[in-house]
């Protein structure tokens, strides 16, 4: 729809900005035309009420321009080659990133571009740097809770590092993501620290009540977040005598998006960010960033129509950034940060593929991949054009909050179901392998997620201290399977740092008061190189790193992988093995994992039946051809083993 006037209005900010509107910056032009209608829809939607609402939604539209006109010529021309691909740049199966904390993994960013030859030998292209911006002492939740959005925290070195970090990434190749956090900042935050002085544009920012009558209320329908470590969404703020909504922990104040002048400042965060040359931007928390009294406050409408404008503001001014989206939430809800009707696939273009990751672990513990296949169905809706971020671990717990009607599909009881899992990560259950540990136990409800790192959590750490080399072998092959699954069943697969490496979980976190009281850090390891000679295959590092290394390259050798919301799962013949499909018009690759630690057998029948015609198929993991049998014969997978098979 053509709209004279709000055309006319962003003719007039990009002329006055000095913009060739008609050559070189035709593109940008064209683009911001074209999505000006639907911002002022959206912002609208959200802000038509206030007085306010045209005079701010024209400080949005300058901020779009601004973060154009001062993009760099190198910047925009990546932006024309990524928009140039026939298919989005970020599905295409090249793409392997790796999740680190910078201090952790390499001392700080000068020590991180020194590594930068060790992502080459693995195979990785694309680095998620944890927070890196400034965050107080004690106080950071991990550098989640922000203190300065455009400074480096010096523990990691400085605004210029990262600058150099960023062109020797591209240089090489590789891609750059980081983390805004949108829902909250630090209660150091310059705009905290106003609003605790009593300026009332800074209050504003944030939710302020000058008594525990609207907290009370809005705390009958919101959940705990931590309820060991903060319980409560609200913290008392002498200094202006009111309480500050705090969902997280009472150092981190909810920013206040009811405000326009708020989303106003976020996006122009967004745009310094983009304007650093990140490819992808990890939103941290939006299901949080709209409240309302009497929900949850969690993945509210308002919430998905600010995800919207936002993308549709990075889509006009920096079209070359992907936004990724970290909704850690149950099947049917993550699918809406991909869009909805007339904005499917026009919200984030990644997802956490949080639910399968768990469900991961649910068939490792139980042997049984049922319930993994009862989720499939809601998880398949993702729309083409969009991916998922696929992986085993992150710097987070792994929750269990997929759907209760998924686990009775496989005949088990939800909580009795949930309670041996929890027993069994957790090793509280007898014969259990794995080491770890049980995190935000809620007494209410028994709710608990489990913290452990990939290597403890598949038994290698038990397998380790008994000196048993045969279960030490299972447990590696665990670990590869657990990878070689998230790797090419669509998305982007991120690597969690020391997974690569067998890493195991690291307990010299209970020696800073600043971790202490959160185990998550035992899988978020501080790695010492000398003692991970990760380059001989004789040692754990070196084969954990050798198997990894080896599922990469076939990532990148099989154009088949790429993310076309190509993939379609096999019938489950044998409630052991999970298998999909992944398709082309010119190819088939079957895909199958044995999550048992017997021999698995599966039917022959099972690949025809998914229009396989040839007689004899090539495993791709192997290099071995096999010949195809009857319905009455079986293919057998070794415990814990994978094949990805193609007729020939």
């Amino acid at each position: 729809m053509y709209t004279h006037t709000l055309h006319q209005q962003a003719k007039e900010l990009a002329t006055s900005s000095t913009l060739d509107i008609a050559g070189t910056d035709l593109n940008f032009f064209t683009r911001l035309l074209s999505n000006t209608e639907q911002m002022h829809d959206l912002f609208m939607q959200l802000y038509g009420h206030r007085p306010d609402a045209a005079a701010q939604f024209a400080r949005l539209l300058q901020t779009v321009v601004a973060a154009y006109a001062g993009r760099s010529a190198v910047l925009r021309q990546l932006d024309d080659e990524k928009l140039a691909k026939p298919e989005p740049w970020f599905t295409s199966h090249q793409l392997v990133g790796m999740s680190l904390y910078v201090d952790r993994f390499a001392g700080n960013l000068a020590g991180l571009q020194q590594r930068l030859h060790y992502f080459e030998e693995l195979g990785v292209n694309l680095l998620h740097l944890m927070p890196i911006f400034q965050s107080p002492p004690n106080e950071s939740d991990g550098g989640y809770a922000v203190s300065n959005f455009r400074e480096v925290d010096p523990r990691f070195g400085s605004l210029q590092e990262l600058q150099q970090l960023q062109q020797a990434l591209h240089q090489q190749g590789m891609y750059l993501m980081l983390d805004i956090v949108l829902n909250h900042t630090s209660h150091h935050h310059a705009w905290a620290v106003k609003a605790k002085q009593g300026d009332a544009h800074y209050k504003n920012f944030y939710y302020f009540f000058p008594d525990r009558t609207l907290p009370d209320q809005y705390e009958v329908t919101m959940p705990d977040i931590f309820p060991e470590s903060a319980p409560g969404s609200f913290t008392w703020v002498p200094e202006q005598q009111a309480w500050v909504m705090s969902v997280f922990h009472n150092y981190q104040w909810d920013l206040n998006y009811t405000n326009p002048a708020v989303l106003v400042a976020m996006l122009d965060t967004i745009f310094f960010y983009s304007n650093l040359g990140v490819d992808v931007l990890r939103i941290d928390a939006p299901a949080f960033i709209w409240k309302k009294l009497g929900t949850s406050s969690q993945n509210l409408p308002e919430a998905h129509t600010l995800l919207r404008l936002i993308k549709l503001c990075v889509q006009a001014a920096t079209p070359g950034m992907a936004l990724l989206g970290e909704a850690i939430v149950a099947p049917a809800e993550i699918m809406k940060y991909f869009g909805t009707d007339r904005y499917t696939a026009r919200e984030c273009d990644f997802a956490y593929n949080a639910t399968h990751m768990a469900l991961q672990w649910d068939a490792l513990a139980t042997g049984d991949t049922r319930v993994m296949l009862a989720a499939q169905y809601e998880l398949l809706r993702k729309p083409y054009g969009t991916s998922w971020i696929t992986y085993t671990r992150c710097h987070d717990d792994i929750g269990l909050g997929y759907d209760d009607d998924m686990i009775r599909a496989a005949g088990y009881d939800p909580f009795e179901h949930r309670r041996f899992l929890k027993d069994y990560f957790s090793g509280a259950y007898e014969g259990s392998p794995a080491v770890g540990a049980l995190f935000g136990v809620n007494p209410k409800t028994n709710d608990a997620r489990i913290s452990g790192s990939l290597a403890s959590l598949c038994g290698l750490e038990k397998a380790v201290a008994s000196g048993d080399e045969g279960q030490m072998s299972k447990a590696i092959q665990k670990i590869v399977l657990m990878q070689a699954h998230s790797f090419f069943m669509g998305g982007l697969p991120m690597l969690f740092y020391g997974d690569e490496l067998g890493a195991m979980n690291d307990y010299s976190y209970l020696q800073d008061p600043g971790k202490s009281y959160d185990n998550r850090w035992m899988h978020r390891p501080l790695l010492q190189w000398d003692a991970l000679p990760y380059q001989d295959e004789t040692a754990i590092a070196g084969r954990v790193f050798a198997a990894t290394r080896q599922l990469i390259a076939l990532r990148r050798r099989l154009p088949v992988l790429a993310d076309r919301s190509n993939l379609e799962w096999m019938t489950p013949h044998n409630i052991h093995v999970a298998g999909y499909v992944r398709h082309t018009a010119a190819q088939r690759l079957y895909c199958v994992f044995n999550f048992s630690d017997k021999d698995a057998w599966l039917t022959w029948y099972a690949f025809r039946e998914k229009g396989l015609q040839s007689a004899t198929v090539h495993d791709h993991v192997s290099g071995k051809d096999l010949s195809v049998g009857t319905d009455r014969e079986y293919l057998v997978l070794p415990p814990f083993g994978f094949m990805l098979l193609e007729g020939v």
